[in-house]
């Protein structure tokens, strides 16, 4: 509308702008009343929580141990003839390893044999005189003490028939070890002696080591203040022990494709490092593992049968490290909550404190909430609803026209 304000008085020429500054600014609120009117308040998403059965997974350094050891060892003395194994090979347990010459055994037990077959003999005589001596003695035709001399005799040859074929046992045991066996079924590491070596029964250095790999064992240390934590935990209640499968991580990063249960935990703390050793057991049949390796195994000890899942989107935490969540309150507004969540479990946070039971947390479009900010909640599986700006209406009506 245009004005001719040229043949009006200066006073009414004033009046005239006023008004229509006046009706501008009316018009101008009265937009801005009937906007924020119409956004009204912001729409949330948000979580029923409910106790849930969430397992304490601890995650802990282990090395790993041979679930058998054995040092091959010498029982007699003697020059290695031969060995008789490929060094990193399976050997299988009462193997031959290694011929220790048997020549002096082997006399040790033939002569041990004509001891006893002497002994044997003399036996029989002292025998055969003390029957003779029995019915003579009835008779009176020879003393009783002549009889009574040969009846001991013959007890002393019979005795002396056991000491030589003990003796004999013993040489033939003696022969036998000039061939080492495997005490276990294992993998065979290098030989610590070669052919042509003297070894002897005390001798220090073992002539090679044996380890069985599959299964295998796992020694994990734990610190005796967390184990008693947990008993304490246990004992108030809240937490239920449960089987703790256990996995690993290698070296490189890697998961070990197999799982492993605890077979049991140290009954003594380690004086030194302040831990307790758990052993778990492992089935290791492409023979991964290797003892001496170091790994990080992950297992439950214990299950929290009141602690709360909430989908990490929903917990912030301040620069000091504390943990806040916004549940929906009175009257739809936002009231924040201090809780304790020291772990994750997947996607979610775990949180054992701050929380009860129905509480409706806040889980989406928690950018720009405030503490009390009125807002209008909704399921979190409810698709939130995205709204053009009046700016970017005008400018799609401009591009179109």
């Amino acid at each position: 509308m245009n004005l001719n304000l040229s043949n009006l008085p200066g006073g009414s020429c004033a009046a005239l702008v006023a008004a229509a500054l006046l009706v501008t600014s009316c018009s101008g609120s009265g937009g801005s009343a009937q906007k924020k009117g119409a956004a009204g308040p912001a729409q949330v998403g948000y979580v029923v929580v409910q106790p849930s059965n969430v397992p304490m997974v601890t995650e802990l350094s282990g090395r790993v141990t041979a679930f058998q050891t054995s040092e091959v060892r010498p029982q007699v003395a003697g020059i290695v003839q031969r060995r008789m194994f490929t060094e990193g090979s399976i050997v299988r347990a009462g193997q031959t390893l290694y011929q220790i010459d048997p020549s002096l055994y082997q006399a040790q037990a033939s002569e041990a044999q004509a001891n006893l077959q002497s002994a044997r003999a003399n036996a029989e005589a002292a025998r055969v005189r003390a029957d003779r001596y029995r019915p003579l003695a009835k008779m009176e035709a020879v003393s009783q003490q002549d009889y009574t001399d040969a009846a001991a005799q013959a007890r002393q040859a019979t005795a002396a028939v056991a000491q030589n074929s003990a003796q004999l046992r013993t040489a033939q045991i003696n022969l036998r070890f000039t061939r080492v066996p495997a005490p276990i079924t294992g993998r065979i590491g290098r030989s610590l002696v070669t052919e042509g070596a003297l070894v002897t029964a005390s001798q220090a250095d073992p002539l090679a080591v044996i380890q069985r790999l599959d299964p295998i064992f796992v020694d994990i240390q734990q610190s005796s203040a967390d184990m008693l934590a947990l008993r304490k935990a246990l004992a108030k209640g809240g937490l239920v022990p449960t089987s703790a499968v256990v996995r690993l991580k290698l070296e490189d990063g890697s998961e070990y494709s197999q799982t492993g249960t605890v077979e049991f935990a140290e009954v003594m703390v380690n004086e030194n490092t302040g831990t307790v050793t758990l052993r778990a057991r492992f089935p290791n049949p492409q023979g991964i593992l290797l003892p001496g390796m170091f790994v990080r195994a992950s297992f439950a000890q214990a299950i929290d049968t009141q602690a709360f899942l909430v989908p990490q989107a929903g917990l912030s935490r301040d620069p000091r490290g504390n943990a806040t969540v916004y549940v929906v309150g009175p009257g739809n507004r936002a009231v924040a909550r201090t809780v304790v969540a020291a772990r994750t479990l997947g996607a979610d946070w775990v949180v054992t404190q701050g929380l009860a039971a129905g509480d409706k947390v806040i889980v989406q479009g928690t950018a720009n909430l405030r503490p009390d900010a009125e807002v209008r909640p909704v399921p979190y599986t409810t698709p939130q609803r995205i709204e053009a700006t009046k700016a970017g209406q005008s400018g799609a009506a401009k591009k179109g026209g």
